[in-house]
């Protein structure tokens, strides 16, 4: 479902994955014509990113190891 969001209004794609910021710079990039292509694509590749770090949390147990100095 986030795919065809992503796909379609890609602005809400970001929302949805928690990341607003990025949401509202994608809404200004697809109001061209052109940029809806960028915007598209961005956010498609940002919920492939968000997919994969899911995927490696769960199989962690749930976070992420403490950075090692």
């Amino acid at each position: 479902m986030r795919l065809f969001i992503a796909m379609v209004l890609p602005w809400l794609a970001f929302f949805t994955i928690g990341r607003p910021i990025a949401g509202i710079v994608c809404l200004l990039l697809q109001i061209t014509l052109v940029g809806w292509i960028f915007a598209m694509t961005w956010a498609v590749f940002a919920l492939g990113q968000y997919e994969t770090e899911q995927k490696i949390a769960k199989a962690l147990g749930g976070g992420f190891p403490a950075k090692v100095a």
